[in-house]
């Protein structure tokens, strides 16, 4: 089951006499997959949408006629997938010379604008179902973008205005001690 427990049963084996164990051991690619914790929070499930929805497009504009379409779909899957992973992973914590909320920003504002033209197009030039499908699953590939860079905006506004009125209360207190020290 995930996550892993973390008391695994004891194992019955005698360990060798030259080996020691160092806790549990999480097999193979599980170890890889990002906590149920994140995946369970907004951020997480709003980028597993992306990379479903941007998966899910990419598909039916292979299997369509208009095929000229499927790099956005596939290239907004496999950043979807990155960001999921490096949020997951804590990437942002380690790496601090990236601007990560503008770079997420960045790519969920290309990305809704990207899958609005390309769906609209899909829909109204093609006729096959393929291409309608993958029209409407851009559609809704475009709101789920467009919610995230609506709250990695607010995030960031939010962070901006902390960081202003704390520069106003110190610029405010330095311009009180100025006029203190003329006063004498």
């Amino acid at each position: 089951m995930w996550p892993p427990d973390p008391d695994p049963d004891p194992d019955p084996d005698p360990e060798p006499a030259g080996g020691s164990r160092s806790g549990p051991v999480v097999p193979g690619l599980r170890a890889l997959l990002p906590a149920r914790a994140f995946l369970c929070s907004l951020k997480g499930r709003l980028l597993l949408a992306e990379s479903g929805l941007s998966f899910i497009t990419f598909i039916c504009y292979v299997a369509s006629s208009a095929s000229a379409f499927l790099t956005a779909p596939l290239l907004e899957f496999l950043l979807a997938l990155y960001f999921l992973f490096a949020d997951a992973m804590q990437l942002n914590d380690k790496w601090q010379g990236l601007c990560w909320p503008m770079m997420d920003f960045l790519r969920c504002v290309t990305a809704a604008l990207i899958y609005f033209a390309i769906s609209i197009t899909a829909v109204a030039k093609y006729s096959d179902g393929a291409s309608k499908a993958a029209g409407v699953f851009g559609f809704f590939a475009t709101i789920v973008f467009a919610i995230d860079f609506y709250l990695i905006f607010n995030e960031v506004a939010k962070f901006l205005k902390q960081g202003d009125s704390a520069d106003e209360t110190t610029a405010h207190k330095t311009e009180e001690e100025n006029s203190d020290s003329d006063s004498d």
